[in-house]
């Protein structure tokens, strides 16, 4: 894995306790959970993961985006997830030990820090808080997935809502005139919708002229979050 990486990150190793999932636990526990902590820098559309790849570390985005991919039977890219600033990654593979599931590439520049499988596993075993942080994160996803799935029949308009609401709550940052999220090539939100690009842009340009929306060059602000839910139907 260590020729997938590219130059070493200037950012301060110390920033990932800024993470959800180390909120309230001990400093000391941190601190050697950390020990063997390495930063690095990657370039927009570079592959962190693969499908297979075998789990010897836990992934935490320090600064940036990633997606969470994978294929489906006819061998079309789906994604599964957009995670940001904050949140962790290749969990699932370190606690059972089997090769991963998914494939994850950065969407743009991005600052990761890789903490060994071990480490991980050790920080859950000795902290309970550490452990019930991990469930609060896996209970949000499973959550997620769920309500997407019940809307995969719905319209289209109400699938892009969903989506961008999904987005939203996973990693919207509260800003002067809404709840604003990036704004990501129309491709990915398709492939997180399950519709064709096409469409999703129609709807956007539908929802920005209801004022549902706004848009700029890098975030899409959501100026009221229960008006857009209202359009899910």
């Amino acid at each position: 894995m260590e020729d997938r990486y590219s130059l070493q990150a200037q950012a301060n190793p110390w920033m990932i306790t800024s993470a959800p999932f180390f909120q309230g636990l001990p400093e000391t526990a941190v601190e050697s959970a950390l020990t063997h902590l390495v930063t690095r820098t990657h370039p927009a559309n570079q592959v962190i993961l693969l499908e297979n790849d075998w789990g010897g570390s836990v992934y935490f985005i320090m600064d940036g985006w990633v997606k969470i991919r994978t294929y489906n039977l006819e061998g079309k890219e789906v994604t599964l997830n957009i995670l940001g600033k904050g949140e962790l990654f290749g969990e699932m593979a370190a606690l059972d030990e089997v090769p991963r599931s998914t494939d994850v590439i950065t969407l743009a520049p991005t600052v990761i820090g890789s903490m060994p499988a071990q480490d991980f596993v050790k920080l859950l075993q000795i902290e309970p808080l550490a452990g019930v942080r991990l469930a609060q994160l896996m209970a949000r996803r499973l959550r997620q997935v769920n309500r997407r799935l019940r809307l995969r029949e719905s319209d289209s308009q109400s699938r892009v809502a969903d989506t961008l609401l999904f987005l939203a709550e996973g990693q919207g940052k509260k800003g002067q005139t809404g709840t604003e999220i990036p704004n990501l090539p129309h491709r990915e939100l398709s492939s997180l919708s399950g519709l064709a690009r096409e469409t999703v842009t129609r709807v956007l340009t539908r929802l920005e002229k209801k004022g549902l929306i706004k848009r700029d060059q890098d975030t899409i602000c959501i100026p009221d979050l229960s008006a857009l839910e209202r359009m899910i139907v």
